[in-house]
């Protein structure tokens, strides 16, 4: 009976099931039952919106891009679809509202033992371990697999934010905030790639001003104008005519102008939400100094976040035409803020380096997002989100913590005969240790700088 009642309410779509399970999560964390309906119903707005805008652009893009591989000999058919159009699809996913309990039960044990100092209360991004699992689950085909890697996220996730936080006031000036986000695991990489341009004669010392560098770009940083250049070069490398350029050259610019706006009708949903749940916590920790935990957007306010992504572009864009095996065609996360905002805090803002990690590390959003192309293009078929085109997949360039997710997914594949992957988890895990101790070492030498006492919050191993 439960059973049918359950399928009953997924069988409802996305913009149904979910408000109705963000009602029941709203009235446990004691919010009124008028706000947690608003709430919940702007969620399935959210929803029902973006479907629209993903279809928009899939209808748009994909012809282009078809005729932009024929033209050019080829084989890029994985359209990069960023990030929101990937928020819907993990959502949508059966098993996704299981998430919710696994990261605040964790996040509270780990609280309780002193094992992190973080409280997270941004529960839309409770989407991130919801793909991961989504992606463990295509690798190995186990369930259990997948929620096991995605609560392992979830304790490195709180963890990278104890190692990050003094850094993080130090670059926003903003207290008591910290990054429990998927897109911080990617310093795990970034760090150690920092730490060898220490190495390089004349490079330590050079750091350029972000903001005189935005001030020359100007109009050209504008989502809309940079869908418009983006949707002009895919269709003129298409071959398209005059009309067929511009027409899908403001197709582009209305996509990258109206994701933001989609994904704003998300958080509106969920903060309230994410308060009520930050309260109903923090009532249960009386006395106990911690940070709060928010999405990575209360770093937008730094320039270099914002211009690095935009330099990056056509790096990003060659590399997509010369990388042997690359079958992702960049157009949704083009603009990879997933690897800028942690940049902006292993380098501490310096701009000429996020450029060169950027360069290096292009290739490994590339190919991971290849990777799971596959995955990601069959969970959106399977619960009907997203019309896909025959021969044509869906991904994200941008994902949040590429190395991290490829890396587990394919450990877990290990419950299949499969152990390659084990040797690259042993290799992260040794990189792990070495980021541990370093940035622990920074984050107290910025506290030191800062005047904070760590003995009161010291950091630990889980």
């Amino acid at each position: 009976m439960l059973k049918t009642v359950i399928n009953y309410i997924l069988g409802m779509g996305p913009s149904v099931f979910l408000p109705f399970i963000m009602i029941i999560i709203g009235l446990i964390v004691r919010m009124k039952f008028r706000r947690a309906f608003s709430a919940a119903l702007t969620l399935g707005v959210a929803f029902a919106g973006m479907s629209v805008i993903i279809n928009f652009m899939m209808s748009a893009i994909g012809p282009a891009s078809q005729a932009f591989v024929k033209s050019t000999g080829l084989h890029l058919r994985a359209i990069d679809m960023g990030w929101t159009p990937l928020a819907a699809v993990a959502w949508a996913w059966p098993y996704a509202f299981f998430m919710f309990p696994i990261q605040i039960a964790i996040n509270l044990i780990m609280l309780g033992f002193g094992w992190t100092n973080c409280l997270n209360v941004d529960m839309w991004n409770v989407w991130n371990k919801i793909l991961t699992a989504v992606l463990v689950a295509g690798v190995t085909g186990s369930l259990p697999a997948a929620f096991i890697v995605g609560a392992i996220e979830v304790v490195f996730e709180l963890k990278n934010a104890d190692l990050t936080q003094k850094q993080i006031y130090k670059i926003t000036g903003i207290p008591g905030i910290a990054l429990p986000h998927a897109m911080g695991l990617t310093a795990v990489i970034l760090a150690p790639l920092n730490r060898l341009l220490d190495f390089i004669p004349g490079l330590k010392n050079i750091n350029i001003d972000a903001e005189k560098i935005r001030e020359k770009i100007g109009i050209f940083g504008e989502n809309h104008v940079m869908g418009f250049i983006i949707g002009f070069l895919i269709a003129l490398f298409a071959r398209y005519d005059v009309k067929g350029i511009l027409t899908l050259a403001v197709q582009s610019a209305t996509a990258l102008t109206l994701f933001p706006m989609a994904a704003k009708l998300f958080m509106e949903a969920l903060a309230p939400i994410s308060d009520a749940a930050g309260e109903f916590m923090k009532r249960r920790f009386p006395g106990r100094e911690f940070y709060i935990g928010l999405d990575w957007p209360f770093l937008a306010g730094q320039a270099e976040i914002w211009v690095t992504t935009i330099v990056l572009v056509p790096v990003i864009l060659l590399a997509a035409i010369v990388l042997p095996g690359n079958n992702v065609l960049p157009f949704g996360g083009i603009l990879n803020i997933c690897f800028a905002a942690p940049a902006l805090i292993i380098t501490n803002k310096n701009l000429v380096r996020m450029f060169i990690l950027g360069v290096i590390t292009t290739p490994l959003y590339l190919y991971v997002a290849t990777s799971f192309s596959p995955i990601i293009t069959n969970l959106a078929k399977s619960v009907g989100t997203i019309k896909i085109p025959a021969g044509q997949l869906m991904t994200w360039n941008g994902m949040e913590a590429p190395g991290f997710r490829w890396i587990w997914a394919h450990a877990a594949d290990v419950i299949n005969g499969h152990f390659a992957g084990l040797v690259f988890l042993a290799i992260w895990g040794v990189i792990y240790v070495w980021y541990y101790r370093y940035m622990s070492r920074r984050e107290k030498e910025v506290a030191k700088e800062l005047g904070f006492d760590m003995t009161a919050n010291p950091l630990s191993m889980p």
